[in-house]
């Protein structure tokens, strides 16, 4: 009996020494569908390892990769020169791989007269310098606005590319994700956002042309929608084991596939 449980143990033993756990932190937009969608079609085929997603915004995935409390970060923007610098001095090689293509869309309740804005009128609202629905066409109305926090990555880049990098309006209300941002617009006939293609079709709101572009698998592809970016996995340096199998199983054609699903533009 004895040896039957010491045989047991250390069969235990070995599947749990086995067992490979990839962790993955960072951005909402990629952490809240994709990468969840990719963690389990990846372990069926691999049903060893296990995950661990924290989406949280891209600010948190750079920061786990420079600590070593990740393996891949999740983020929808660059890493800025002030990380790059902090994982240099901890000796962390930053690497970026693009891993989808992504297009901000500007939303509004589904109820909203307003289809069209021009970038110019999008900046104003935002940076508040335009407070009322009446100023851009609508019926008088307070414009509510929902954005992200400040560690989401789509917080930083929608300020780079609509908002020619100025302050966010002091009424703007911050969310956590994208879903809750879709979800406040919904509620709101007089709300306005901005999501990424993951989520412009939720219930209850509708996207705005801007300059007359949509976001769309083409207009992002070709760059004639203004807010397009590409979205990123980081990992310090060239990445290695079970994250090197999970990367290269995003970039690969099913990878790819699943991003195209999921509402992303794909880079193949």
């Amino acid at each position: 009996m004895k040896k039957i449980l010491l045989i047991l143990s250390l069969l235990m033993a070995v599947s749990a020494a086995q067992a490979q756990k990839l962790v993955i932190k960072g951005s909402d937009t990629l952490g809240a569908k994709l990468v969840p969608t990719l963690a389990e079609e990846y372990k069926a085929k691999y049903p060893g390892v296990s995950f661990e997603i924290a989406a949280e915004g891209s600010t948190t995935g750079i920061a786990a990769i420079i600590d070593g409390t990740a393996q891949i970060g999740m983020s929808s923007r660059r890493a800025k020169p002030t990380e790059m610098s902090a994982a240099q001095a901890k000796g962390v090689s930053m690497k970026p791989t693009i891993v989808a293509f992504d297009g901000i869309g500007v939303i509004v309740n589904a109820n909203s007269p307003i289809s069209a804005l021009t970038k110019r009128q999008v900046e104003q609202i935002f940076a508040g310098d335009i407070t009322d629905w009446s100023a851009v066409g609508a019926p008088a109305g307070k414009i509510s606005i929902y954005t992200r926090n400040t560690s989401s990555g789509t917080y930083s880049d929608f300020k780079d590319l609509a908002m020619k990098k100025r302050d966010y309006a002091s009424s703007s209300q911050k969310m956590a994700g994208n879903e809750q941002i879709a979800a406040e617009v919904a509620k709101n006939p007089n709300g306005i956002g901005y999501v990424g293609l993951a989520y412009i079709h939720d219930p209850g709101i509708k996207v705005v042309s801007i300059d007359g572009a949509l976001p769309t698998k083409e207009s992002v592809l070709a760059k004639k929608y203004p807010y397009a970016r590409p979205t990123f996995y980081y990992t310090n340096g060239e990445p290695t084991g079970e994250a090197a199998k999970f990367v290269e199983f995003t970039l690969s054609d099913e990878g790819q596939k699943i991003a195209e699903k999921v509402g992303f533009v794909g880079i193949r």
